[in-house]
């Protein structure tokens, strides 16, 4: 019998792209039309005078396509703009960029170079991103400690991913000693801060008993507020607990509709799972359950079930 895929993501390296530098202030853009309009107008006339902020804003806003079409070319070149005046988001996130070679040829050197000279500057976001590069050796030597440190430098600006960082290594034993009560702190620190993939985390502590009681439903609950994120591990992981009735009752559709929004975002296990749990479906049940998925994409998963 083919066995269902459940575990705690290798989520640091998934999380890079998510954990992009926040506008300051004068960069968040409107949700209206006409908020977007004056804002890209009000950047446009700034970038061009040589404002590193107003640069780094329009970058935004294409990385986005927030007020624009997205367009990665035209948002590296306002990051590289403001990220030449020093601006240490703009480095951060023209890092991201190269990263994932969005807008520019993927060059995990030149995005360390870039996430190092935000970093030493205070800038969390970047911290954590040079972290994954070392802890997953890209574009760098792996190196677990030099990893840790540098996410407990951004924990330490109370960072929401820093902190899931750093429970991560306590979790695996990666530059420190394992040790699943340290590992708990952090990912309790980032949750509370309704960190994403800390609450994945949490969950497979419970579902597993790592540090805690074994207790499904715990697990679901943390598994159900990552999956309304849009996290894909816990999308897969609330899509097992479906499947096999631990912690909820057992449910096929809910399954297949879980392990599918999981599948979509690249997520291999999810993939797998779908193939798995669709042999124990008849042809109705697929239906309702691909309709499901629509439905709750559509809500932007919320009230999913």
């Amino acid at each position: 019998m083919k066995r269902i895929l459940l575990g705690a993501a290798a989520a640091l390296l998934f999380n890079t792209g998510v954990g992009m530098a926040a506008a300051p202030e004068n960069g968040k853009v409107g949700t209206s039309a006409e908020d977007q309009a004056r804002t890209l107008k009000n950047n446009q006339l700034l970038a061009a005078q040589g404002n590193a902020e107003a640069q780094f804003n329009l970058g935004l806003m294409y990385q986005r396509g927030h007020g624009v079409a997205q367009d990665y070319a035209a948002a590296v070149k306002w990051f590289r703009l403001a990220a030449a005046q020093g601006n240490p988001s703009a480095q951060d996130n023209l890092g991201v960029m190269y990263k994932k070679g969005q807008g520019v040829r993927q060059d995990y050197a030149e995005a360390a170079r870039l996430f190092r000279l935000a970093a030493a500057k205070g800038e969390s976001n970047a911290q954590v991103n040079l972290g994954v590069m070392h802890e997953y050796g890209m574009g760098v030597a792996q190196d677990y400690a030099a990893a840790l440190d540098l996410y407990r430098r951004a924990a330490a600006q109370k960072d929401a991913r820093g902190q899931m960082s750093v429970g991560w290594m306590y979790d695996r034993g990666q530059g420190v000693k394992q040790d699943y009560a340290e590992a708990l702190k952090w990912y309790r620190l980032a949750v509370a801060q309704g960190e994403a993939q800390a609450q994945a985390n949490l969950g497979f502590m419970y579902s597993a008993g790592k540090g805690v009681t074994q207790d499904f439903k715990e697990a679901v609950k943390w598994y159900r507020l990552s999956a309304a994120q849009g996290n894909p591990q816990g999308q897969n992981n609330l899509g097992s607990k479906y499947d096999k009735g631990e912690g909820v009752a057992q449910d096929y559709v809910r399954s297949y509709m879980w392990f599918s929004l999981a599948s979509q975002t690249g997520h291999e296990g999810a993939t797998k799972n779908l193939d798995i749990v669709k042999e124990k479906m008849n042809s109705l049940q697929i239906v309702n359950a691909v309709k499901m998925a629509g439905e709750c994409r559509q809500r932007n998963y919320a009230d999913c079930g």
